[in-house]
């Protein structure tokens, strides 16, 4: 009889036991797979905090694709959502310092993570296109205006990454090693990205390129090429400022306009006319990021030949 009790006994503390490890079990599993919200401003940095974050992230973006950052205004809906996110990622475009205090008092407990910590930006002129305005107050304020488009630059986009893992880490110090882990097959994965480009640009001799609104600044600093922008400083270019860039593409023998398709494009057509040239589209906010630069770079080797 004691021996059956016992046997009894055992089962039951065995299912008891069996039953709490499948609990505890489950309890992991949901830490696991359990998300937190962060909202970033642009496309292209939705795909940098994938690439670290991975699946522990759900990423909302403020400025939808065709939408310009520049002058953007979130909609009410927009402001609504960031009461559940965790974090906000910067990046320091002219939207963010317009709306940012605002989206803190939407959720006090709002983590700010500026992603481009450290980075030191560039004046958005072109010194020898500037040459051409005569208005000293438009001057002043394009050399005021610094350039916001710094991921468009391999050497950049590493320190933005290492920002981005600094905030999630913060954030998240349980997942401190998965996302230090991320980060350093990022950091690989974008120096590659930087050899190919290279590789691309290598060969090009006529190293000038016509673009529509001044976004490229930095790849074109980083690898060695000159940008002539056609809107400058926010500014559209007058009559005889169209004059005189007509005049240095039939120099240069620039025979293709850059612009985006988030751009107004009647003085980029106006430009490829007279030199019978094109209007080709290249977008500095497509949503894949290294894929878009590798495109641009074969691009570039294309046509600037």
């Amino acid at each position: 009889m004691n021996l059956r009790v016992s046997a009894i006994w055992m089962t039951l503390v065995l299912n008891v036991v069996m039953t709490t490890g499948c609990n505890n079990q489950s309890r992991i599993q949901t830490k696991t797979t359990e998300v937190f919200n962060v909202t970033v401003s642009i496309v292209p940095q939705k795909y940098f905090v994938r690439k670290i974050g991975g699946d522990r992230v759900k990423i909302n973006v403020m400025v939808k694709p065709g939408a310009d950052f520049h002058n953007y205004e979130p909609k009410p809906e927009q402001l609504q959502a960031l009461s559940d996110a965790k974090a906000y990622i910067t990046i320091g475009i002219p939207f963010e310092r317009a709306w940012i205090d605002k989206i803190s008092g939407i959720n006090t407990q709002l983590q700010i993570i500026d992603s481009a910590r450290g980075i030191e930006r560039l004046p958005m002129i072109d010194h020898d296109h500037h040459k051409h305005h005569h208005s000293k107050l438009k001057l002043e304020t394009a050399i005021e205006t610094l350039d916001p488009h710094i991921w468009l630059s391999p050497t950049l986009a590493k320190i933005q990454a290492r920002n981005i893992y600094k905030g999630l880490s913060k954030l998240d110090p349980d997942y401190r090693a998965k996302y230090l882990e991320n980060l350093n097959i990022f950091l690989q994965e974008i120096e590659q990205l930087s050899n190919q480009i290279k590789e691309n640009l290598t060969q090009i001799e006529n190293r000038k390129f016509i673009v529509f609104h001044p976004a490229w600044g930095y790849f074109a600093n980083e690898y060695n090429l000159i940008q002539i922008p056609v809107e400058v400083g926010g500014q559209r270019p007058s009559p005889a400022e169209l004059v005189k860039l007509i005049k240095k593409a039939k120099k240069e023998k620039i025979k293709v306009i850059f612009t985006q398709p988030e751009s107004n494009t009647n003085s980029a057509k106006i430009i490829a006319k007279e030199i019978d040239g094109e209007v080709l589209f290249i977008s500095p906010l497509a949503p894949n990021w290294s894929e878009n630069l590798l495109e641009v770079s074969k691009t570039f080797s294309t046509i600037l030949d």
